[in-house]
């Protein structure tokens, strides 16, 4: 299978969980500005018409976009780890709930936040409606390691991810300390390093001599 992603992006989510996994998967940086696939050149948007990542191309050459959906996909492939529940199971909308509010509500309202002409008024209510959206959060996290307890999800990866764009936007979260503390138990997990690594968002880790 092929992900097209962009470092640091939304794509980062399926690949954290491909690599939770173990499924081996080829990675084709995107240009998103200038829509192409860097390896190749190749047009982006003849590929993927939407034009934005994350794009997994499967075997068959089936293309599948949208991350809630991509994890979703992948989380089948191996049940056994667990990274979502079974589907048909009460917990599985409960991950699919908790999927959609992190779309809808964190990752849409970073958005405008990029944009290098926002206003400072829209700026000022895109910070706000993060911190209520955030608190939703921070009260999911009391007490537990995870959204859902001790199991690390396909959620947690998409929540990471997300939230790790607070940096460049300068939403401070200090009054989210389980939001914090969250953020760096999954940034310690090692499939989380190794993508990261991946996109050249750190280091990778030494080899063992």
């Amino acid at each position: 299978m092929k992900l097209y992603f962009s470092p640091g992006a939304c794509s980062l989510s399926p690949h954290i969980v491909a690599r939770e996994l173990g499924i081996d998967l080829q990675l084709l940086k995107v240009d998103t500005k200038n829509k192409k696939v860097m390896a190749t050149g190749a047009d982006y948007l003849a590929i993927i018409p939407k034009g934005y990542v994350p794009a997994l191309e499967l075997d068959g050459g089936e293309i599948l976009t949208e991350g809630p959906a991509i994890v979703q996909y992948l989380a089948d492939k191996k049940p056994e780890a667990k990274l979502a529940p079974p589907n048909g199971t009460l917990e599985r909308y409960h991950l699919q709930e908790m999927l959609g509010y992190i779309n809808s509500e964190i990752h849409k309202t970073y958005s405008p936040l990029f944009h290098p002409k926002i206003s400072p008024e829209l700026r000022e209510d895109r910070l706000a409606y993060l911190r209520k959206r955030y608190s939703i959060i921070e009260r999911q996290l009391a007490n537990r390691t995870y959204l859902f307890g001790d199991q690390f999800t396909v959620a947690d990866a998409y929540l990471f991810v997300v939230t790790n764009w607070s940096r460049a936007v300068r939403l401070d979260l200090s009054e989210f300390p389980n939001v914090l503390a969250f953020q760096k138990r999954v940034a310690a997990r090692p499939a989380v390093q190794t993508a990261m690594a991946e996109e050249g968002l750190r280091p990778p880790a030494p080899s063992a001599q």
